[in-house]
Order: C-alpha cells, then sequence, then structure tokens
C-alpha cells in the first residue's frame, strides 16, 4: 500500500475500534468498511514492464476515454475509477527533462477539458529516441496530486513516480509516428499495458 494512504486507513479503523469498545458495532462495521475500502484503494500493486524499443506504457490504471491527434502529437487520455488503481507510472524509460504543476480547477476528471482547466503536474520525460509528457489531472474528488519525481531524475520504464488521491486522470503525450494500440472503451493498467509503439 502506498505510505500516502496509511492516514486514510488508520483514522477510521482506530474510530472502529473506539465504537466496537462501546459495542456499538453497526457504526463500528461501517469505519471498519471505510479502512478497508481505504486500504484497497491504496494498493500498490507489483507490476512488470514489457521489453522492447519504442514501446509507450499506460501511465496509469483506468479506461481510455480520450485520443486526440494535435499538432504535438498523439494523446491518450486515461479515467481512474475510485475502484483503480491510483499509482502513476513512467510511460518511457528517460529523464525528466521538465517538471511542471498548475493550479487549477477540480472540475470532473471524466471531462475532456479538464486536461486544461483541472489542478495538474505533467513530467516530460525524455528517452533515447524521443520524449513523451505524462500529465496528473486532478479530479472533481481529488484532494491532492503526489509526484515523487523532479527535473534531472532517471525514470525506467514502468517505473512509479507518483499518485492522485481519488478520482482523477492521466494523460500521455506521444509522438506524431506513434502506432496506437489502445482505443476508446479499453481498460489499461499502469507500466504494463502498451499504449503505442513509436514507428
Amino acid at each position: 500500500m502506498a505510505k500516502e494512504g496509511l492516514p486514510f486507513v488508520l483514522v477510521p479503523a482506530l474510530i472502529a475500534m473506539l465504537l466496537a469498545y462501546f459495542q456499538l458495532w453497526i457504526f463500528a462495521a461501517v469505519f471498519a468498511a471505510i479502512a478497508l475500502f481505504m486500504a484497497y484503494f491504496f494498493r500498490d500493486p507489483y507490476r512488470e514492464s514489457p521489453e522492447g524499443e519504442g514501446l509507450i506504457v499506460a501511465g496509469a490504471d483506468g479506461t481510455v476515454t480520450r485520443i486526440d491527434e494535435t499538432d504535438e502529437g498523439k494523446l491518450v487520455s486515461v479515467f481512474m475509477s475510485p475502484l483503480d488503481v491510483h499509482i502513476n507510472r513512467s510511460p518511457i524509460a528517460g529523464k525528466v527533462t521538465k517538471a511542471e504543476y498548475i493550479r487549477g480547477k477540480k472540475a470532473p476528471a471524466t471531462s475532456n477539458t479538464a486536461s486544461f482547466t483541472n489542478e495538474r503536474n505533467s513530467l516530460t520525460i525524455t528517452g533515447e529516441q524521443f520524449t513523451v509528457r505524462c500529465t496528473q489531472i486532478a479530479g472533481i474528488m481529488a484532494r491532492r496530486i503526489v509526484c515523487w519525481s523532479k527535473e534531472g531524475d532517471e525514470l525506467k520504464r514502468g517505473q512509479k513516480f507518483g499518485l492522485i488521491k481519488f478520482s482523477s486522470r492521466t494523460d500521455v503525450l506521444m509522438p506524431s509516428n506513434t502506432e496506437l494500440m489502445v482505443k476508446i472503451g479499453d481498460h489499461v493498467k499502469g507500466g504494463e499495458t502498451i499504449l503505442g509503439r513509436v514507428i
């Protein structure tokens, strides 16, 4: 479990124990259930990234809700529901050449405009052959974006670099010459599912 989730687990667990001490079993069960859900929400499963040149993997678990082709490249947006793993992972191996945090709104993460208006944190990761930008976007329920990496850090493909608390989305901007391997509606796993291959 991600250490950032500990307060969200311990507080309801302690309340549940206190209520159980006073034999308030129904209320104790409610808070115990909350503690169990939080432990599940902040889970941090092991992931093994695929090997191969030019591969770009998902930056987060969730459902592909948007695919765009812009002047900057091809963008794949993944929405993380409260039931998805919320750990973020590097789509490629490379160096963090830019880290930019932008204060913004907390509109629903399902909205396509969230990529431009919501609170977000972008990492530009430069590999040996190409560059991607992975953006953490806060949703309406998000409390805080957590990013453990900074400019100058070296990341492996699939390496954890942060998380977003509660529902949110992660955008990955890839080069224009990327052959996409996902479609809207696909459910992906961060660090494992191949979003595309640069050709």
